[in-house]
């Protein structure tokens, strides 16, 4: 077995590299000696010039010091901290060239862990389309969540100090400051830089994730792209905020947009952004959207897709290959806050849901009223336990729709899946891999996998969202 001490390289070697492959984290795979390294900002095609930083058994990383050879894809990356910033991976990339990428991921993700075979220009196999891009693939999340600190001369003697706020470093908890993101709406980014100001002028502490201390962790704002509707959430640690109503009124006073400000409380010592408490500040404890005609209120803690232009794409997608004609029994597995319910209920005869968060379903049950849409219904539990409870009572799914964490379905949910027979699957994925592993599961209990349709629901990132359709054999 191979060991750090026998591989062809060493920590500070220079190296000269071919790039010849991207990771999933858009990291460029070049070769020494056979040795794989993993080089940030190096694109297929290029050879560079390399300092090997640290090194495993199978793999090891490299920081790139020259660029000998130039990928055609190569663009300058708009965004001046995008070399420190974490946040994108793929500016530097042409954004034709990331699309084409991206199906390309997918499909070596089908074909090296799901074993299926893509189909060439025979036409057998899975179909994999080409990438569904966006016309203006900056400024499209409407969802900003960023963490808090302190500048780091404030922190180290102990005065008020600035509050400072962005993306983490790459591999790190070191914050990049930022006054500007270039795939936030706009207003997101106000209301980042609005907080920041107020807090550092009225004294309020950033959180210390070292020592525990501090009261400000993250600063998270979302924006209706069709109602203009803003919300600022405060994550912080503990309840008390000094001169709230100062803060609260300096919020209103310079977003006149603003909808609600509510405030997250989570005082564990973790990484997972939000506690279970919120509390309404100021406003409303929702703002509302629209995707394709139907209207959503989205609370603080709901999970709603951060891209909406691609998100009706998305979901389009979904409903043309459920195949519906308005009589199907669907069942949505992780309905969030009633997204892809909705928009299925328009076509179907009656939607289940089914969601863990309470607070959730509690949206999605909201969001049907909203809309006037009563043959959909939805349920609080983990889908794994709540579908098979379904099918014991009796209800008999036409389509089951599953969009799963990156993580990917339960093993019991798939059980269930193939044990309930509908006719067709349709799986909505934010992870190749995973999907990938669940589409053989599927394949391997009576179902065959149809067509895939990446979607670019966050440009200019390694991340590729997929829609797919399967049918019973």
């Amino acid at each position: 077995m191979r060991t750090t001490t026998d591989v062809p390289v060493r920590k500070n070697d220079e190296v000269t590299l071919d790039i010849i492959g991207l990771t999933q984290d858009g990291e460029g795979v070049g070769r020494a000696d056979g040795f794989t390294l993993f080089v940030q900002g190096a694109l297929p095609g290029e050879r560079i010039k390399a300092k090997v930083l640290k090194v495993k058994k199978q793999y090891g990383y490299a920081k790139m010091l020259e660029l000998l050879q130039a990928s055609p894809d190569r663009v300058e990356a708009p965004c001046p901290i995008y070399r420190q910033c974490g946040g994108c991976q793929l500016q530097h990339m042409d954004y034709a060239a990331q699309l084409a990428w991206k199906r390309q991921h997918v499909i070596d993700s089908l074909t090296r862990i799901g074993k299926l075979r893509v189909a060439d220009v025979a036409g057998e196999g899975v179909v994999v389309h080409p990438t569904i891009g966006m016309a203006e693939p900056w400024r499209y999340r409407n969802k900003a969540q960023v963490p808090i600190g302190m500048a780091l001369a404030d922190m180290a003697d102990g005065a008020a100090g600035s509050l400072i706020g962005g993306f983490y470093a790459r591999g790190s908890h070191r914050i990049i400051d930022m006054d500007a993101c270039f795939i936030q709406h706009e207003r997101n980014d106000e209301a980042v830089r609005l907080v920041k100001a107020l807090g550092t002028r009225l004294g309020i502490r950033a959180y210390d994730e070292t020592t525990g201390r501090g009261l400000l962790r993250h600063v998270v704002v979302r924006t209706g792209f069709a109602t203009g509707e803003t919300m600022v959430c405060l994550v912080t640690n503990g309840t008390r905020i000094p001169r709230v109503d100062e803060l609260v009124e300096g919020i209103r006073r310079a977003l006149p947009d603003v909808r609600s400000i509510v405030q997250n409380v989570n005082t564990r010592n973790t990484n997972v952004i939000f506690g279970d408490e919120t509390r309404v500040l100021w406003g409303s404890d929702v703002i509302h959207d629209e995707l394709d005609g139907i209207r959503f209120a989205i609370s603080a803690r709901s999970f709603y897709q951060v891209n909406p232009a691609q998100t009706v794409a998305l979901y389009r997608k979904a409903v043309e290959y459920a195949g519906l004609t308005g009589r199907e029994t669907v069942i949505d597995a992780y309905c969030g806050i009633g997204t892809i319910s909705l928009f299925l209920a328009r076509r179907a005869g009656k939607v289940y849901g089914v969601e863990s968060v309470p607070e959730a379903v509690e949206d999605a049950r909201r969001n049907a009223a909203l809309n006037g849409i009563a043959n959909a219904s939805f349920e609080v539990g983990l889908a794994e336990e709540v579908i098979p409870r379904w099918r014991e009572a009796g209800v008999a799914a036409d389509v089951i729709v599953v969009d799963p964490p990156r993580k990917g379905c339960d093993a019991q949910l798939l059980d269930t899946i193939v044990r309930m027979r509908p006719k067709r699957v349709v799986y909505v994925s934010c992870n190749p891999a995973t999907l990938a592993r669940d589409l053989a599961v599927l394949e391997a209990g009576g179902f065959r996998t149809v067509e895939v349709q990446p979607v670019d629901m966050f440009p200019h990132t390694g991340h590729v969202e997929c829609v797919v359709l399967l049918v019973r054999k």
